[in-house]
């Protein structure tokens, strides 16, 4: 623990708020709420932990902290600070995944779509559903039984769906709104537990169109009726009461929380979510961040249940809606349901995560010990490639936590480096890199990692530390006569590090420099092919970069474009004049010859 850390230890008030913690580049790594953040924070740098908190404790190297007047306000701060610095140990709901709803859209003819988003438009929304087939096929049922209008745009006809009598051709006739209205009404009522309504109106219409004879009619209401059956009945009922609600249980085992949400809709039980994180602090605490933002991503039913261990008093404010925390009853069997299931989640799942720590973390900690440094979590690693001197290029990708971070790799288009100098480009990479990192201030790596030997680390630090001032390891990675990773070189001057090749750390290396090549040379292969169908190309009247790419997804290549007829340019989409233009521009050598 610094001496700045220490003083701002004892400064700490006894009131509620949010503290933000920094690491040695002044990132915010997280943020968290507290009742009393003296106790809070203080809890932090006191006593023992697990693996996990020591190293979110291990990166701090400063906090910040906002005091509150309630834990209520508090709650509501955390969550807009944990949108705006997305910190690293604040990982929940990050790999949420999005449940499609049904949308009536806020028009003034609206239609029925299914979404992933739910928006601030004035539109209707119902869900979720357990899946997009089950959305689609509850939206096609009302769009059979409802003729709201199905095209995104006003046709300036009709269409065949006015024909077939699902829809009332806006398009072409005056539609009284109040039509829409009432049908978005029923369509609400339908989705909200009023089915069963519908069918048996369907059931009466088809019995009057029987007695008139009118066979087809009464057929279609048949088909209806089989389809509301099979799309709205396949759930299995849990609740006597059509109230939408959300049923939450959670586990929590050696630090870390599991989350099963269970989603009831119309008294039916249709999808569950399942959430697994690390937490830093109380399970409490966390649950109610959790809930916090779950509801950022999901529409708020008419009440939620939750657990006893739960004070449901801030969750009804926050939310502003019923909160229950059931004692007995089918209700009370339900939140024990989904505790259970969070229970069984965990175990199953813990061992999983236990060993993907490891590989990750775990070997960025074995790396640093054997190199004698910091554990080296973010990780920028460089490749050169050329295609026989042409065209050179550099790579850089980025592993964060030992995971690769595709966000941030970067390639570069070699601008100063003279053919075949790798020396050079490297050069060229790094300066170019650190520069902007330094104009920008952007987070500084760990550890930089180049592809090669002694020569590219040198070069590498003749830059970072003679030009720029920057002092920060580096370490080359030397491959085999088959190309694959063999040694990691590192330290003044340098030396191979001794790794054991089935070591975590040794495998993160591999990663790391089957990665950064990877990627050097797709970026290569995308840049010549490119070149080289711009210099065929280019200066010929009327072909531009889609008629380009059209010929060469006709053709196949170059070769084949140059020995094309005319009749088989045209057969490509090309106009006849940009045809014979293409021909003239291949074989202008034999036509001046004729």
């Amino acid at each position: 623990m610094n001496e700045t850390i220490q003083y701002k230890l004892s400064l700490l008030p006894e009131l509620p708020g949010c503290y933000l913690m920094k690491d040695r580049q002044g990132t915010v790594i997280y943020v968290g709420k507290a009742k009393v953040l003296r106790n809070r924070v203080r809890s932090y740098f006191t006593g023992t932990h697990d693996g996990k908190t020591q190293r979110l404790v291990s990166e701090i190297e400063d906090f910040e902290y906002i005091v509150t007047s309630s834990d209520l306000e508090a709650l509501i701060l955390e969550l807009n600070l944990i949108k705006q610095y997305d910190p690293k140990y604040n990982v929940m709901l990050k790999d949420d995944k999005s449940y499609p709803y049904i949308k009536i859209t806020n028009e003034k003819y609206p239609r029925i779509i299914t979404t992933r988003k739910v928006k601030k438009d004035k539109a209707k929304y119902f869900g979720p559903y357990p899946n997009v087939s089950a959305a689609n096929e509850t939206k096609k049922l009302l769009n059979r039984i409802y003729p709201l209008r199905k095209c995104n745009r006003l046709p300036d006809r009709v269409c065949l769906y006015y024909h077939i009598g699902q829809c009332l051709a806006p398009c072409v006739k005056d539609v009284d709104p109040k039509i829409y209205e009432e049908m978005t009404d029923e369509i609400a009522k339908f989705l909200n537990g009023g089915h069963e309504d519908v069918k048996k109106e369907l059931e009466k219409k088809m019995m009057e169109a029987a007695e008139k004879l009118e066979f087809e009619r009464a057929k279609e209401y048949r088909d209806q009726i089989q389809n509301i059956e099979t799309v709205m009945e396949k759930q299995k009922i849990v609740s006597g009461d059509f109230t939408n609600r959300d049923v939450f249980g959670y586990s929590v085992e050696k630090g870390w929380m599991c989350v099963q949400v269970f989603f009831v809709r119309q008294g039916k039980l249709i999808e569950r979510d399942v959430s697994i994180f690390p937490i830093y602090r109380d399970p409490e605490e966390e649950f109610l961040t959790f809930v916090g933002r779950f509801y950022d991503e999901h529409i708020k039913p008419k009440e939620i249940l939750i657990p006893d261990t739960i004070d449901k008093t801030i969750l009804e404010k926050f939310l502003n809606i019923k909160v229950l925390v059931p004692k007995r009853g089918s209700k009370k069997e339900l939140v024990e349901l989904a505790k259970k299931n969070a229970m069984l989640a965990l175990e199953e799942k813990f061992q999983l995560i236990e060993r993907q720590e490891e590989r990750t973390i775990g070997a960025c900690q074995q790396l640093g010990e054997a190199m004698n440094i910091p554990a080296p979590l973010r990780i920028e690693a460089f490749d050169n490639s050329h295609m026989h001197g042409a065209d050179p290029v550099s790579a850089m990708v980025v592993f964060i936590d030992g995971k690769p971070a595709k966000k941030e790799y970067r390639k570069y288009k070699l601008k100063e480096t003279a053919k075949h100098d790798d020396y050079g480009a490297m050069q060229e990479v790094i300066r170019r890199r650190y520069i902007r990192v330094l104009k920008e201030n952007l987070p500084l790596p760990d550890l930089i990692i180049v592809d090669g030997g002694k020569g590219q680390m040198e070069v590498a630090r003749e830059v970072l530390e003679d030009e720029l001032g920057l002092s920060i390891p580096i370490a080359g990675l030397v491959k085999d006569e088959k190309h694959r990773t063999s040694e990691l070189l590192y330290g003044d001057p340098p030396a191979a590090i001794p790794l054991e090749k089935t070591s975590d750390a040794f495998y993160l290396l591999q990663r790391i420099q089957d990665e950064v090549h990877r990627f050097a040379i797709t970026f290569l292969r995308q840049r010549h092919q490119t070149s080289a169908f711009r210099s065929a190309l280019d200066g010929i009247e009327g072909v531009g970069p889609k008629r380009k790419k059209q010929l060469l997804n006709h053709f196949g290549s170059i070769k084949k474009i140059k020995q094309a007829t005319v009749e088989e340019l045209m057969e490509a989409k090309m106009p006849k004049s940009v045809a014979e233009a293409i021909y003239r521009h291949f074989h202008e050598d034999t036509l001046s010859k004729e």
